[in-house]
């Protein structure tokens, strides 16, 4: 008669080893996320105001603008270029380990003027459906760019951007324009909005695109 093989013991996988590889293809996936697909974003300041309040928490989309190399910031993938009204969160050119957020104002080769509060695009007077002036003081552009300021033409591959609330912004009126390398991603969606003075949360808020 024919001896009987004994089965092969099968190698089973520890706990600890289990765990560790599914702590680690997490870390991958959200770091594949966070770099290529969607970053949330906290605003700190009051400089977007109205269109987005301090405590709001939003999510930027960083595929529409294409697909970027971290580090070294160079597109591999293009899709589309931002557009006048899109609002960007970018690398702060004065400070590179710092995030703005601020509305597109203007694109390569647009002609950029501030007379007495009053925006002009390529000589025509801008509408300017979501600036917000609020100090009735206008400044002349030799002590300050606030309310006059250029004309100035956008580079290529270079923004022009301002906040939403006007006459309290730190923006390209004062410190020049966004390389287009520098782009993170537009923002798209409110997820969460916290009021610190009065807290509580800002519940009509949450879910709201951003325009």
């Amino acid at each position: 008669m024919m001896k009987e093989k004994k089965a092969l013991p099968v190698k089973t996988k520890s706990k600890f080893r289990e765990y560790i590889e599914a702590i680690l293809t997490a870390i991958l996936i959200a770091a594949f996320i966070i770099s290529f697909v969607v970053q949330a974003f906290k605003i700190p300041s009051g400089s977007m105001i109205p269109t987005l309040l301090v405590g709001d928490h939003l999510f930027v989309n960083k595929f529409i603008y294409g697909v970027k190399i971290p580090f070294f910031r160079k597109t591999i993938i293009p899709i589309t270029d931002p557009k006048r009204g899109d609002v960007i969160v970018f690398i702060y050119p004065q400070d590179r380990s710092k995030d703005f957020i601020k509305r597109v104002i203007g694109t390569a080769g647009d002609r950029i003027e501030m007379k007495n509060k009053k925006l002009l695009i390529n000589d025509q007077a801008y509408a300017d459906p979501f600036g917000v002036y609020d100090d009735s003081a206008i400044y002349p552009a030799d002590v300050q760019p606030r309310d006059n300021f250029g004309p100035v033409v956008v580079p290529e591959n270079s923004l022009f951007v301002m906040g939403d609330n006007r006459d309290h912004s730190l923006d390209s009126r004062f410190w020049g324009f966004v390389d287009l390398k520098d782009v993170q991603g537009k923002a798209f969606i409110l997820y969460w909005s916290w009021n610190a003075e009065e807290k509580n949360v800002r519940w009509d808020r949450l879910a709201n695109l951003i325009k």
